[in-house]
C-alpha cells in the first residue's frame, strides 16, 4: 500500500515519492509472477506518499462487468487495467539489493503488482494536487488507480492508526478537495477502512454524524467524477454479522447509487477469499439497494486464510492471495485488490508501516 505524504514532508507535496506503508478456495490458487525483476522500472518522480500505521483489527473506462469470463491470477487484466504506482519502498529495496537472494521473488511477486495509494494525512492545502497526480498518471496509461482516503476523525478509535482530521467539518472540507483531484477517468475509491465496522467506539450521536459525513463523501466524489467507483467499509467475515454491518452501511449511504458502488472487505486482514465472497454477498443482500452494487476484496495477504488464533500482527504462515484484478468471474464481486501491500509490517516484524523484506519473502515464497 502507498500513502500520501502531507505538509510535514519538507520535500513538498509534488516533489516527494511514495513509500510502501501500514467453498471453492479461490485464494489457494497460486499467484502467478508479474514481469521479472529485470522489468522493475527506474526511479521516477511521483506524488508524495508516506507510511500508514496499521490498525489492530479484530480477526480477521466503463465500470467492470460482473459475471464476466473468469481469468486466472496474474493474467494481463491485472497488468493492464489496474494502475501500479512506479515508486515505492518495495521498489527502493529491490533496486538497492541487486544481490540479495530474496530479490527476484519479492520483485516479481510483490513489486510487480499494482497496489492501492493511501492518503492518510489531513493536509488540505496539498490534497487536490496529490490526488490529481495519481489519477492523471493512471489516465495517461489507460489504467485504473485505487485510492484510499483515510482521514476520518477519531480514526482507529485512538489505536495504532489514530489520527485524521480534527473534526467532521474539517473532514468534509478535506473530502471536497480530495474529490477535486479525481479527474474524469476510471478510479476506485476504498473509502475510509474501519470507519463503519469500528464505529462502536463512538457514541450513538457521534456514529450518526460520522455516517452522515461518509454518505456525503460518496456523493461528493461521484458528483466530481461520475466514473469514480466508491466502496464502503464492510469490515471482514470474522467481525460483525452481515445484518449488523449492513444496518450501519445503510446509514452511511452505502445503499444509495448516488454515493456508493458497494462495499469492501478484508483490508489489512487475512480471511480467505471464499469466506469474504460469501460474507460480502450476505452484506449486500441485507443492505438492499440496486443490483449494481458489488464488492471488492483485499486479497493481498489471505492466501492461507486467517490464523486460527486470531493473531493480526504480522502472523507467521500467511501467504499472498489472488493477484489484483478487475475480472473476478464471481457474481457481485467487482475486484480483488491489494489494498495493503504485502511486506508492509503491522508492527511486529518491523516498524509499523515499513517494508520488511523478511516478512515479504515469507509471504511470497
Amino acid at each position: 500500500m502507498l500513502t500520501a505524504l502531507g505538509d510535514e514532508d519538507d520535500r513538498g507535496a509534488d516533489a516527494g515519492r511514495p513509500r510502501v506503508t501500514h467453498s471453492v478456495r479461490l485464494d489457494a490458487l497460486p499467484v502467478s509472477p508479474s514481469p521479472s525483476a529485470s522489468a522493475v522500472p527506474s526511479r521516477s518522480v511521483s506524488p508524495a506518499v508516506s507510511p500508514k500505521p496499521t490498525a489492530a483489527k479484530p480477526t480477521s473506462a466503463p465500470s467492470p462487468k460482473r459475471n464476466s469470463t473468469k481469468r486466472e491470477p496474474g493474467t494481463t487484466d491485472a497488468a493492464t487495467r489496474l494502475y501500479r504506482h512506479p515508486d515505492s519502498q518495495v521498489l527502493d529495496w529491490v533496486r538497492a539489493h541487486p544481490d540479495d537472494p530474496r530479490r527476484d521473488v519479492i520483485a516479481s511477486r510483490i513489486a510487480g503488482h499494482p497496489a492501492a495509494v493511501w492518503f492518510a494525512d489531513h493536509t488540505p492545502a496539498t490534497i487536490t494536487a496529490r490526488v490529481r497526480a495519481v489519477t492523471s498518471a493512471g489516465a495517461a496509461q489507460g489504467r485504473v488507480p485505487v485510492l484510499v482516503p483515510y482521514a476520518i476523525p477519531d480514526r482507529d478509535c485512538g489505536g495504532h492508526s489514530e489520527g485524521g482530521a480534527p473534526d467532521l467539518d474539517a473532514y468534509d472540507a478535506w473530502i471536497d478537495r480530495f474529490a477535486a483531484g479525481l479527474g474524469s477517468g476510471e478510479v476506485i475509491v476504498v473509502l475510509e477502512p474501519d470507519s463503519v465496522a469500528q464505529s462502536e467506539c463512538l457514541t450513538a450521536g457521534g456514529r450518526a454524524d460520522r455516517f452522515a459525513s461518509l454518505a456525503r463523501a460518496g456523493r461528493v466524489m461521484k458528483d466530481a467524477n461520475p466514473a469514480a467507483r466508491v466502496y464502503y467499509d464492510a469490515g471482514h467475515s470474522g467481525w460483525h454479522a452481515p445484518a449488523k454491518q449492513a444496518g450501519w452501511l445503510k446509514q452511511a449511504g452505502a445503499a444509495s447509487p448516488d454515493s456508493s458502488d458497494g462495499v469492501f472487505s478484508n483490508v489489512s486482514n487475512f480471511h480467505a477469499t471464499a469466506d469474504e465472497v460469501a460474507y460480502d454477498r450476505a452484506v449486500l443482500d441485507a443492505l438492499g439497494g440496486p443490483a449494481s452494487l458489488g464488492a471488492v476484496i483485499d486479497t493481498s495477504r489471505n492466501g492461507n486464510g486467517a490464523p486460527a488464533d486470531g493473531e493480526w500482527c504480522d502472523p507467521d504462515g500467511r501467504g499472498l492471495g489472488r493477484a489484483p484484478t478487475l475480472t473476478t468471474g464471481m457474481g457481485r464481486i467487482d475486484a480483488y485488490l491489494w489494498v495493503k501491500l504485502p511486506g508492509e509490517s503491522d508492527g511486529c516484524r518491523g516498524e509499523p508501516g515499513t517494508f520488511t523484506p523478511s516478512y515479504a519473502y515469507d509471504l511470497a515464497r
